[in-house]
């Protein structure tokens, strides 16, 4: 009699062969090195970075924010190179997440100075007057607790020594409380002068937020911007003394650069940009050069999310700025 008269039987077998072809299909790959690519260029959380992760896990922040860009040209557009699975080598867990009620993070490290997410923490709505981010001041009101850090590492494997630990916590702490960190100022001015000399939650917060995408972007990192820019670099500003265009730059700086300099660009957590002495040169073409490839110490490049038009727009403005 055939298996096909057999309901019990057959269903059975079914069972059987779907499971022997899960395993083999599913379970055995994901023990294959080919399945599990690692890379040179993507080191370990320090310590540091490692609490700052569990403190973005406990306060669910990973409900609004992923951290996975993926390879559609309006995603590489906005945040950067695509997702690389490499990348996620030491994450455990995984916190690509599935929805963006804020925008993704998996590039924002380097992306801004320790002092714009100081700010942006403590309130979000001083950067950006619509969101809906709550604050996180309260953080820097925290001190960090490192008890467990060295347990945590040994169980993740990233095979630091405790001394290792130890030595990159008081580094850190070295760091963010000596007189010439970059960010003292508006570190100080939202941690309680009792915890100023300590590490505390935001400190690792922010260490964690810095590290994300920061090794693929060291890998890629140029010297000079992209040759198509830096021939636009060369140009004359095809909108000078337009005021169309001073009026749509303005527009795109209250979007995109009022956070950090300010609403009239009298400077803020950025430089004041109604004087000569931040513009590199001072020519149209030198601003062009900093808006798009971005200048050490925390400015961004703005190149590939602006685009040459309205940065021109923008520089169209900021030389408005200083006949006001």
């Amino acid at each position: 009699m055939s298996v096909y008269s057999k309901p019990i039987t057959f269903a059975v077998l079914s069972v059987v062969v779907i499971l022997i072809g899960t395993v083999v299909t599913m379970f055995i790959p994901l023990l294959l090195p080919s399945t599990q690519p690692v890379s040179d260029y993507v080191k370990p959380y320090t310590a540091v970075e490692l609490e700052g992760r569990d403190i973005y896990i406990r306060e669910g922040c990973n409900n609004c924010h992923t951290q996975t860009v993926r390879p559609l040209r309006t995603e590489v557009a906005r945040y950067g190179e695509y997702s690389k699975p490499e990348e996620f080598a030491y994450d455990r867990p995984f916190l690509w997440g599935s929805r963006r009620t804020g925008p993704d993070l998996n590039r924002v490290g380097g992306k801004y100075p320790d002092s714009w997410h100081y700010k942006h923490l403590n309130s979000p709505q001083s950067m950006f007057p619509r969101s809906n981010m709550p604050p996180y001041g309260w953080l820097a009101e925290r001190k960090l607790d490192t008890s467990y850090t060295v347990k945590k590492i040994k169980v993740l494997g990233y095979g630091y020594t405790p001394e290792e630990v130890n030595a990159q916590i008081t580094e850190y702490k070295r760091k963010v409380t000596s007189a010439d960190y970059s960010s003292k100022e508006m570190r100080d001015r939202v941690t309680p002068p009792e915890l100023r000399g300590e590490l505390t939650e935001m400190d690792a917060l922010v260490a964690y937020l810095q590290k994300l995408g920061r090794d693929v972007k060291n890998l890629q990192k140029k010297s000079v911007v992209p040759v198509a820019e830096a021939k636009e670099a060369t140009l004359k500003n095809p909108y000078a003394g337009s005021k169309e265009a001073e009026e749509a730059g303005e527009d795109i700086y209250e979007k995109n650069c009022k956070a950090c300099h300010g609403d009239d660009g009298k400077g803020g957590i950025g430089p004041n940009l109604t004087d000569s002495e931040w513009k590199y040169g001072g020519s149209d073409a030198d601003i062009f050069t900093s808006i798009s490839g971005g200048r050490p110490g925390g400015m961004p490049d703005w190149g590939r999310t602006l685009g040459t038009d309205n940065i021109w727009k923008v520089i169209t403005y900021i030389r408005s700025l200083e006949k006001k």
